[in-house]
């Protein structure tokens, strides 16, 4: 099933479901109708509301302000390399702010203060109910669904510091999209192809087996230190194929659309364009 938070022209942002070329939308079975209570539900709703064409609604991020993005460094063995960094023996944790995240289609804003703004693909979960100290043979109960988002990052404010924040949280820096497939559609996380695609040219081709720290580790790992919350967004690397790691870089530019593929979820598409 697919979960989606969509906005009817007029109207203020709910939860729906699409089916087909349809999303239905409306109060869903006494859950109101935000996608963070329905993620507190810990299940998937059944709908209550009209249907309405998916071309006649615009989406937005299926989480379109989480509690918390949770992100995960150089979790793919080929980026490490690329990085010319070792494999972290322990997940590398860092975050974006939440306010930073933008819908599918929607403008991924290059910044005048960066020259070096880049691309990651990137397969996210979404934390359904929450916990802590969760332990990985359990982890999975507490996961509603799988969608995708892209770790824009500015490299010479990344590289800047020791601290990767600042890179990562520029405005519009977190597309996500552009729906929450439920975790019964996928049963195997660690088995999907993701790829990234910019003017025809796939720049990031690789599969989920290729992390270095699983779902299940994620969850158990970040939860002995933070109680995790309905809606909670986990972000868990990019592969290689990053802009930094070619030779000569390859920047973001604007005019260009990048588009992130992963099977089993589908595609999130957002342009670029020029901080005014």
């Amino acid at each position: 099933m697919r979960l989606v938070t969509f906005q009817q022209p007029g109207s203020v942002p709910e939860a729906g479901i699409v089916e087909g070329n349809l999303v239905d939308g409306g109060k869903v079975q006494g859950l109101g109708i935000d996608m963070l209570t329905v993620c507190a539900a810990g299940r998937v709703p059944e709908p209550r509301g009209p249907s309405f064409d998916l071309t006649a609604v615009k989406l937005m991020a299926p989480v379109p302000r989480p509690p918390k993005i949770i992100c995960v460094g150089l979790n793919y063995r080929d980026h490490a390399a690329e990085s010319k960094s070792e494999i972290p023996k322990v997940p590398t944790i860092f975050s974006k702010f939440s306010n930073v995240v933008i819908g599918p289609g929607d403008p991924i804003v290059l910044p005048k203060a960066s020259r070096k703004p880049d691309y990651e693909a990137e397969f996210a979960f979404v934390i359904g109910r929450g916990g802590r100290h969760i332990p990985a043979a359990q982890a999975l109960d507490h996961v509603l669904g799988y969608t995708i988002v892209n770790d824009v990052s500015a490299r010479d404010f990344q590289t800047a510091t020791t601290q990767w924040l600042m890179g990562k949280t520029f405005d519009t820096f977190a597309p996500m999209g552009p729906w929450i497939v439920t975790k019964d559609e996928i049963p195997d996380p660690h088995a999907l192809d993701i790829s990234l695609e910019i003017g025809g040219e796939t720049l990031q081709s690789s599969n989920t087996r290729e992390m270095v720290f699983r779902v299940p580790e994620l969850i158990e790992y970040v939860s002995t230190a933070v109680t995790l919350e309905p809606g909670d967004v986990f972000i868990t690397g990019t592969p290689a194929g990053v802009g930094f790691g070619r030779k000569p870089p390859r920047w973001l530019k604007p005019g260009e659309e990048v588009i992130i593929r992963i099977s089993g979820i589908g595609e999130l598409r957002n342009p670029t364009v020029a901080e005014t």
